[in-house]
């Protein structure tokens, strides 16, 4: 008796989602990376916010609730900050420093590392203190205390993601490669902004 084989899963269904992704990366670059930006770093947070209750109930103590204007105020910085400046960052990249040129691999790390991740990242911390209506001095509190040891883990960690993404992604997918690898860093800033 003849036994028909079962596919695991249906690919038709992730072949559609990426086709439909690639058809609004056309037709609406900025904002098909912004929402995809917002969408990542909420999820982003809301890991962190997992693993720390995890942590929490491992240990005995009490687990707080899903903290939705966490996520928001992520989602937010996504959808307004992330996704736009990501998105002409790298294309400004582009024609700064263009494949023709036999140093732009070094030289776009070296922007990126140097001068974006610096700034990026105290946007970051600008950002979400006026997302959390936070004062002046909270702000100075938090850059002094984590912005340098944020900084050097943004350094260790992205450091080879970012060469792979500005020298083998193609441009247009720059800011999703760098969102996939996001989802996971904004869930460690979660934890070391506190």
């Amino acid at each position: 008796m003849p036994v028909q084989s079962l596919p695991v899963r249906d690919g038709s269904f992730h072949f559609r989602l990426l086709q439909q992704y690639l058809i609004l990366l056309k037709k609406y670059p900025i904002l098909t990376k912004s929402v995809t930006s917002g969408i990542l770093s909420a999820l982003g947070n809301l890991l962190s916010q997992y693993l720390e209750a995890r942590k929490k109930a491992k240990h005995g103590g009490p687990v707080n609730e899903i903290d939705v204007a966490g996520a928001t105020r992520y989602a937010i910085f996504g959808l307004i900050i992330t996704g736009p400046v990501s998105h002409f960052f790298y294309q400004l990249m582009e024609v700064w420093m263009p494949t023709t040129d036999p140093f732009c691999i070094v030289k776009r790390l070296l922007l990126d590392r140097l001068i974006f991740a610096p700034g990026f990242l105290l946007l970051f911390y600008l950002v979400m203190n006026i997302l959390e209506a936070r004062g002046w001095e909270d702000f100075e509190r938090k850059m002094k205390r984590s912005y340098w040891t944020a900084l050097k883990m943004n350094w260790k960690v992205w450091t080879p993601f970012t060469f792979i993404n500005i020298n083998f992604v193609p441009v247009q997918f720059r800011v999703l490669f760098a969102n996939m690898i996001a989802l996971f860093w904004y869930a460690y800033l979660a934890t070391v902004r506190k």
